[in-house]
């Protein structure tokens, strides 16, 4: 039955972290009802279980609706059976709360205390408004130096866009490209320099694999054997390697010489949105194709004055 949901997922292309999720939501539904087939139970047993979520594990309202997707996809795409009605689940509450927002002069000390490659991460992440696996999934050619451009593939929800290279980090990056390119030389002569391609186009263009242009700006420091082919493959940057030294740093209170940051984590990614939030008047001007621009990190030629539109922009 898991092997039908798992396909299931695969066949609409859900991302590897929510089929991993969902299974595991199966899973715990089963076992709370005594390891007994779905097939067995219905609405009141998945009433049950996520009231259980709710009231007696107080799980958040966005975990409780994940484990309800979860059985949704189950019954209604894998057993084909109706669930009934589930109005009467108890639902889970969420507290609205604040963002985490940085001062300018916060995030200047915080990103002045980074360096190397984690320093360049943090930079596009405050500086390109990156989730933190977008960051580290950048392949090289999604780096447009020539337009400023940084375009994302396959980002939440798999979706593409497009955001700004901070100008800031524009020689930051150049510099990690020409570390790519010789890794990725020595990779080659030692029989590897192989990456995982998304979908198919592993069988498509299985030459891309090696390819320069899709290889990780920010690759990992070991290489991997593909348990399915056994050849020598790099990965990028593990999240957890970013977040850990996040909160080492935090534990140390490094960063509190400009006031107390602790609470900051890879999450607080939104300059342009903190600032809004702060002074409405002072966030980032939209410049042409609707992009945003922060001051800091993308200085302009000229200053512009107040209550002036951009050119070419609306005003307003």
């Amino acid at each position: 039955m898991l092997a039908q949901v798992k396909g299931r997922m695969r066949a609409r292309h859900l991302s590897p972290r929510t089929e991993r999720a969902y299974v595991g939501w199966i899973i715990r539904y089963i076992r709370y009802h005594g390891t007994r087939h779905p097939s067995e139970l219905g609405e009141t047993e998945i009433i049950a279980f996520l009231t259980h979520l709710a009231a007696e594990q107080r799980v958040a309202r966005s975990t409780q609706m994940q484990a309800l997707s979860a059985l949704l996809l189950l019954y209604r795409e894998v057993l084909a059976t109706p669930v009934g009605d589930l109005r009467r689940v108890l639902r889970s509450t969420s507290p609205t709360r604040l963002p985490a927002v940085l001062s300018r002069g916060e995030v200047r000390a915080l990103l002045g205390r980074l360096h190397g490659t984690m320093g360049l991460i943090a930079l596009l992440l405050y500086g390109a408004g990156l989730r933190l696996l977008e960051c580290l999934t950048l392949r090289v050619k999604d780096l447009d130096f020539a337009r400023g451009e940084i375009r994302l593939r396959r980002g939440k929800g798999g979706k593409d866009r497009v955001t700004m290279l901070p100008e800031i980090a524009r020689s930051a990056l150049e510099m990690q490209l020409e570390r790519v390119r010789a890794l990725h030389a020595r990779d080659l002569a030692g029989g590897g320099g192989r990456v995982a391609l998304p979908t198919a186009l592993d069988r498509k263009a299985p030459s891309w694999a090696t390819d320069l242009a899709w290889q990780w700006v920010f690759p990992a420091a070991r290489q991997y054997r593909d348990a399915a082919t056994g050849q020598t493959c790099r990965h990028h940057v593990h999240e957890t390697a970013v977040q850990a030294r996040d909160a080492a740093r935090c534990s140390r209170g490094e960063d509190r010489e400009a006031g107390d940051v602790s609470h900051a984590t890879t999450l607080v990614r939104d300059p342009l949105a903190g600032r809004r939030l702060r002074h409405p008047d002072a966030s980032g001007t939209a410049g042409a194709h609707g992009r945003q621009y922060n001051d800091d990190l993308h200085p302009r030629s000229e200053p512009r004055e107040i209550g002036r539109p951009e050119s070419g922009g609306p005003a307003g």
